[in-house]
């Protein structure tokens, strides 16, 4: 039987503040991702929100964010060094947008200092930095999520309550993928490409960890993790931003195949990969014994219409594909990225629970990690940890 993970925590807020003030947020990073997805998505909460700090090692882009936001929030400042954001701004809570490689570092320097945090997936770069942050953010009383934010769009709310009430059967097997060039390849891109092409990033930790979220949410935590990978591309020429039409090196593997056997027996595979030119394979396919549920098209679209194969071979049973099917309202359909940013102001406030669990951001690490092990051995490997 299928055992989906629960994802609520023990503790209810709101966060503590005067009557009538909005939250005090920091942004700590201030590249692409902060100001097409994070302030975009903050400024929609001017009534609740407030940025007082931005935090960047550059300070012309710590200056450029900060000013991005003067008119909602004039008491933002720009700052070159976590600690100071700290100190001077005494920010509620944080949003860690910088790179992957220093995302623990940087929430346990804002956890020590007190700030509630939201950090960019992955939660750290090992399962023992990622125990480290629980147990600060539990020994003081602080809230910390992790992206990706699926669980919170009412894509996968409604994909959790079709599994749960199991009315197509249980759910026997998924196999998911996210397939394309990489940032190099995104005209649109306006930050440093090459970091998602070394060791420590690669198509994994950057959007395969989006399909091991929505999987682990779905079919609960893994069991063992076989893996292979390869280098398709050893080398690609920047299409946009800062470094356009300078080409840059892959250094970790561009094509990354992962079999995963869950805990409850059943198994899935996902496909990450940033050396395909494209691709028209289902972003994710759910097959429960009655029925099929397939995703077409690109995994960040905004509410896409699924597919549904139903093959109930009752009297009145249906028989063949419905396609179009659309989750039920609410009709907000959020980004998976501005999700988040809306989740972890609402359990601020008190007004939800949290979801987007640390403890699930680690084990989803721990299964990449044990990824990249059995990439390099040739062997299968368990996890360390459970949800």
């Amino acid at each position: 039987m299928n055992t989906p993970v629960t994802l609520t925590a023990d503790r209810r807020w709101p966060l503590e503040r005067p009557r009538g003030r909005r939250l005090r947020v920091g942004i700590v990073g201030c590249g692409d991702v902060a100001h097409r997805r994070y302030l975009p998505a903050l400024a929609d909460l001017a009534d609740r929100v407030e940025v007082v700090g931005c935090c960047d090692p550059s300070g012309h882009e710590a200056a450029r964010a900060a000013e991005s936001v003067k008119g909602w929030s004039s008491v933002a400042r720009g700052y070159t060094d976590v600690d100071r954001l700290m100190a001077d701004a005494a920010p509620d809570a944080i949003f860690n947008l910088t790179p992957a490689p220093v995302h623990g570092a940087v929430s346990q320097a804002a956890l020590e200092a007190g700030a509630h945090v939201y950090s960019e997936k992955p939660i750290a770069s090992s399962v023992a930095d990622a125990d480290r942050l629980i147990a600060t953010a539990q020994q003081a009383g602080l809230l910390l999520l992790c992206a990706p934010a699926s669980a919170a769009t009412r894509r996968f709310g409604w994909l959790r309550e079709i599994v749960d009430s199991q009315r197509f059967g249980p759910l026997t097997l998924a196999v998911a993928h996210h397939a394309d060039p990489g940032p190099a390849a995104w005209r649109e891109y306006t930050g440093d490409p090459s970091i998602f092409y070394r060791e420590g990033v690669g198509p994994v930790f950057d959007h395969g960890i989006y399909r091991l979220h929505e999987l682990t949410m779905l079919m609960g935590p893994v069991r063992r993790v076989q893996a292979m990978g390869a280098i398709g591309s050893p080398q690609r020429v920047v299409r946009g931003g800062p470094l356009a039409g300078r080409t840059i090196e892959v250094t970790t593997p561009d094509h990354v195949l992962i079999n995963l056997e869950l805990a409850s027996g059943q198994i899935a595979q996902l496909l990450a990969s940033f050396g395909t030119a494209a691709t028209q394979a289902p972003w994710l396919e759910l097959h429960f014994t009655k029925a099929t549920i397939s995703f077409p098209g690109a995994s960040w679209d905004r509410e896409p219409g699924a597919s549904i194969y139903a093959d109930d071979d009752g009297p009145l049973g249906l028989e063949g594909w419905m396609h179009g099917v659309q989750p039920p309202p609410p009709d907000e359909a959020l980004g998976v990225v501005e999700a988040g940013v809306v989740h972890f102001v609402a359990v601020l406030r008190g007004e939800d629970a949290p979801i987007l669990t640390a403890e699930h951001a680690r084990h989803v690490l721990d299964v990449i990690l044990q990824a990249y092990a059995s990439i390099s051995d040739g062997q299968s490997h368990e996890t360390q940890t459970t949800l």
